[in-house]
């Protein structure tokens, strides 16, 4: 296995990712939710699709179910990734790209996990040979099979997969940073041998960035893949200590951001806010509208931000029971396609940041932050909502500061932040009362 402390290799020039801002929405379609593989509808789709696109969107992020995709170990059903070929060119109709991702996994409060991976044929999905080997070879399936399209912009391993991996899931499939490199160094060149230079890349919660002894670190996030993701959900304490409209809430993004980019090897390394979202009661619904448009403006204005991919485009419709009353209304648009005060505001925004492209603020001031061996950081806890670091870092943005975050061991290195544009440096206790 890979060692968790030895550096991956650089990614190619051919796998950087550039140009202007990408605004896109994570599909929730309207008609049976994820679903709708099941009893797949193309012109459903297509309305879907066509609605995302109205709002100036120029992508969306899609989901199959691994159970439904590869029900047996050695069984990947050629009619489901046949309808994610059609929806994926039914996007391209629709002057949408598409991202993919794998392991579905866990959506929405909810975990798709196939049986052959539980209970009498319980495999550790990240330990396990036969489990590693069926994963690998769904992955290569979906990316081989997309590898033509143009508007295919390439992998995500899965959704929040690391969640899977300790506490507090109820059922864990422990694994060590080494072990979760080693799997995440596997599948990601399972996705770039079957569909090379595209975007691939993992995706994390924020235990990656918040909780001490996950076995996901932001090394690997941040050392893995062609591009850096980080999924900004403020009911992580944020809103409950903040508010909706507090600072640290409508910059938690913003602040993820550049906490990914402060323990990037390559500070210009592109970081995509691939899920963000306002979810109820944090959010009121008459504050939504106003947390998109703070949301994203505040993302803007980061140097490497790749894209904003909002969670999610349309609502769950309520006829589906058991999901958490938060779920059912994060959508930019209704069940019946109707676009709400937020996907209007959205719209708004993005025509407006297209037409005239912010450009990134300078980050002079740099707060720092040690989260001990980088390799391990066993003192995340730092920088989550309700830390020193997170805290300090919202008492400046709330003054109207555009912080940077530095690594303690690297806070004394001149040609870092040189090459950062830092010029000063201040700890939490200088901030904080």
């Amino acid at each position: 296995m890979t060692d968790a402390t030895t550096e991956p290799a650089e990614p190619t020039p051919s796998s950087r990712v550039s140009g202007p801002l990408r605004f896109g929405a994570n599909y929730t379609p309207t008609r049976g939710w994820f679903h709708h593989w099941l009893d797949f509808d193309i012109g459903e789709v297509r309305a879907d699709l066509e609605s995302i696109a109205a709002l100036g969107l120029d992508h969306v992020r899609v989901f199959p179910l691994w159970p439904v995709f590869q029900p047996n170990r050695t069984l990947i059903r050629p009619s489901a990734v046949e309808q994610l070929r059609r929806l994926v060119d039914t996007a391209a109709a629709c002057g949408l790209d598409v991202a993919v991702d794998g392991v579905q996994g866990h959506l929405s409060g909810v975990d798709f996990l196939p049986a052959w991976t539980r209970t009498w044929q319980r495999r550790n999905l990240f330990t396990d040979p036969d489990a590693i080997s069926g994963v690998e070879a769904y992955l290569r399936t979906l990316a081989a099979a997309l590898a033509d399209r143009p508007n295919f912009l390439g992998m995500t391993v899965g959704n929040e997969v690391n969640q899977f991996s300790g506490d507090p899931h109820p059922d864990p499939d422990r694994v060590d940073p080494s072990g979760a490199a080693a799997w995440l160094d596997r599948m990601l060149k399972a996705c770039e041998d079957s569909a090379p230079h595209r975007l691939h890349l993992h995706a994390e919660d924020d235990k990656v960035w918040y909780l001490d002894g996950h076995p996901f670190t932001p090394e690997h996030a941040v050392g893995r893949g062609a591009a850096t993701t980080v999924h900004s959900w403020v009911f992580n304490g944020t809103a409950q200590r903040h508010g909706p409209t507090g600072a640290a809430t409508l910059h938690h993004a913003e602040y993820l951001v550049e906490l990914a980019t402060a323990w990037a090897p390559d500070p210009r390394r592109p970081v995509w806010l691939q899920e963000v979202g306002a979810p109820r009661p944090h959010v009121p619904p008459r504050s939504a509208a106003h947390f998109a448009e703070a949301t994203v403006r505040n993302v803007a204005t980061c140097a490497n931000v790749w894209g904003v991919t909002w969670w999610c485009s349309h609502d769950v419709d309520r006829a589906l029971a058991d999901f958490p009353e938060l779920e059912y209304d994060l959508g930019l648009l209704t069940v019946d396609r109707e676009v709400k005060p937020a996907g209007r505001r959205l719209a708004r925004i993005v025509e407006e940041l297209r037409s005239h492209p912010p450009a990134p603020a300078p980050r002079g001031l740099a707060l720092a932050f040690d989260p001990g061996d980088p390799a391990t950081a066993p003192r995340r806890y730092t920088c989550a909502p309700g830390g020193p670091v997170f805290e300090a870092w919202a008492r400046l943005a709330d003054g109207g500061a555009r912080p940077a975050l530095v690594r303690a061991d690297r806070a004394a290195d001149p040609d870092h932040l040189r090459s950062r544009g830092i010029t000063e440096v201040v700890t939490p206790d200088e901030v904080l009362p």
